[in-house]
């Protein structure tokens, strides 16, 4: 956006209009000794200078793909990023993170967003998608607001289950409690219970069953006996997610899911310290005027050609303000493509051999760790590429001893789950750098 400064005449002007004579008068309340304070600044630095510290700065950090060995996920997984990914972002046509509001300057930006909202949709098994959300924890938390708008405030009671993210459910909580909603489900005594835990919780004062597919610890359930009788009792249920299991599992669409939502980040987003990543909603059509986010969709200009605008804008803030279905005025556009491109270039056979490597070589790193003396595996079910580690000494002992040989360990479960650590490997983790880890757990 060009930067048109004002004139000297038009300062002028605005100081009259307030009343003061000079900019200095405008800061009058701020004492003279605080107005304008000495800066303890360094000596300034040349172009060169600035690049090598800053350089010298990033060096400190430990980079996953360059200086570690990374069996940690808990949400964040690390795959290959295509390069073409990062090329198609960097272009000048796309690389913006405004809002397309403007369709007829903007065609090329929404056909993208348009093409990852059918590849969410197909993928999930849903009818229709939204452009995007901050992350999986946010969109998990608007379902929240969809179940509220669809009862009208009826319904109040959320039902979590404890294998869902703890960090999602506590965003859950934190936009539900302004809204007068009951959360349950974090008292079920075992954090590893399955579905069967949960059932009972569900009654006629339910508006919403949240769980996740694979689940927190990596364990793939049968939610249909959940589902059904959630919908027996009038709510709706949300299945989070994991988008590169889904290239081998059965859609959550299929199983009777009302909401899908999730984190997008396997999908061509690197690690980057935990953001920004990109949050995917996807629901049935009969609930797209109570779904929160930006949506884009297809039409036709004056001349009979196809075009792509953004549509039912009417749900949104800048034009409902506090009716809106949501606050949110933004989306993560540029990650959505990102996750358009990588789902496009890998195409639905390469998606399921990336989800077949994590699995298979998921399962050889737990057959090898089940070896170790003092070590076993949780197997009350099916695992995708993530499994729970039981451990001689303290999670967070074993951490420390990886990373000094080069090990970025896994995910620390306690204090909560004492000796435990959630594993998790991907195609990224050679079978080398998997006997690396059991090796190292040997000699400790």
């Amino acid at each position: 956006m060009t930067y048109i400064p004002i004139s000297s005449a038009e300062r002028d002007a605005m100081l009259q209009t307030v009343g003061v004579k000079t900019l200095d008068d405008l800061f009058d309340a701020i004492p003279k000794t605080h107005r304008f304070p000495q800066l303890d600044l360094p000596t300034a630095l040349t172009e060169m200078e600035a690049a090598a510290h800053l350089a010298d700065m990033a060096s400190s950090n430990e980079n996953v793909r360059q200086d570690l060995i990374s069996f940690l996920g808990a949400g964040a997984y690390n795959h290959y990023i295509p390069s073409v990914v990062d090329h198609i972002l960097r272009r000048g046509e796309f690389y913006t993170a405004y809002t397309p509001y403007q369709p007829e300057i903007s065609q090329g930006t929404l056909q993208a967003i348009f093409e990852y909202q059918s590849l969410m949709a197909n993928l999930t098994g849903m009818e229709v998608s939204n452009a995007s959300h901050y992350d999986g924890a946010t969109a998990a938390a608007e379902a929240a607001n969809l179940a509220y708008a669809q009862f009208r405030g009826k319904r109040k009671k959320i039902v979590l289950s404890p294998a869902v993210h703890p960090q999602y459910r506590e965003v859950i909580r934190t936009y539900s409690q302004g809204m007068g909603l009951e959360t349950v489900g974090d008292d079920i005594e075992n954090s590893e219970s399955g579905p069967e835990a949960v059932i009972p919780h569900i009654d006629e004062a339910t508006m919403l069953v949240t769980v996740q597919y694979p689940d927190f610890f990596g364990r793939i359930y049968d939610y249909a006996d959940l589902i059904k009788t959630a919908h027996e009792k009038g709510a709706l249920v949300c299945v989070v997610a994991n988008p590169t299991a889904l290239a081998m599992l059965k859609p959550p669409g299929e199983i009777g899911a009302d909401i899908v939502v999730g984190e997008a980040q396997p999908f061509g987003i690197p690690l980057w310290y935990g953001g920004p990543y990109l949050g995917f909603f996807t629901t049935k059509k009969s609930y797209v005027h109570k779904m929160a986010g930006r949506l884009v969709g297809e039409t036709m200009d004056a001349r009979g050609n196809r075009s792509y605008v953004l549509t039912l804008t009417a749900r949104e803030q800048h034009i409902k303000r506090e009716r809106a279905t949501s606050n949110i005025c933004t989306n993560q556009g540029l990650l959505a493509l990102a996750a358009a491109v990588y789902v496009s270039v890998l195409g639905r056979q390469g998606l399921r051999e990336v989800a077949n490597l994590c699995y298979q070589k998921a399962h050889y790193a737990a057959a090898e760790l089940e070896k170790l003396k003092g070590f076993s595996l949780n197997r009350s079910a099916p695992f995708f590429h993530e499994f729970v580690l039981n451990t001689p000494k303290p999670a967070g002992e074993i951490n420390r001893y990886l990373l000094d040989h080069g090990v970025l360990g896994g995910y620390d479960l306690g204090p909560g789950m004492k000796n435990q650590l959630l594993v998790a490997v991907t195609e990224m983790n050679s079978k080398d750098e998997i006997d690396t880890l059991v090796a190292l757990l040997k000699e400790m």
